[in-house]
């Protein structure tokens, strides 16, 4: 027997989520950065990638740094369609220079809490172009 959650049905602005969400790693002064972190995650948000893992926003902030001073020069953007249902969405980016190919494609899947910050977020490596 199926029963339905009407808080099951609705669904989350995975556009809006996943646009804040890239402005906040694209952010390069330090205190706006460090706004956008805080609207954006929830106080005990955890990030998850093959490369790193982080815990609370200033861990979080701390780490979109430190990927902004290794990729300097390069932005993120986001890749085709985002979606989201329940208080989940999934998203993919690209980071490169504007106009050029990509370094790397990714997708994220993150959880979004009752007040619209990210609890979560498990990132995905899709590709990687591979050094000259």
């Amino acid at each position: 027997m199926s029963t339905t959650n009407p808080k099951a049905n609705s669904s989350v602005d995975a556009s809006r989520i996943a646009a804040r969400y890239i402005a906040a790693w694209n952010e390069q002064d330090a205190e706006r950065r460090r706004a956008l972190v805080s609207e954006v995650f929830a106080s005990e948000a955890t990030y998850l990638d093959p490369m790193a893992r982080s815990a609370g926003r200033d861990e979080i902030n701390a780490m979109i740094g430190a990927v902004q001073q290794q990729f300097a020069g390069l932005r993120f953007s986001l890749h085709g369609q985002q979606d989201g249902h329940n208080n989940v969405v999934r998203f993919s980016w690209a980071l490169g220079q504007e106009g050029a190919e990509p370094v790397a494609h990714g997708t994220d899947v993150a959880v979004v809490s009752e007040d619209g910050r990210l609890a979560g977020v498990t990132g995905f490596l899709d590709a990687i172009a591979a050094p000259a």
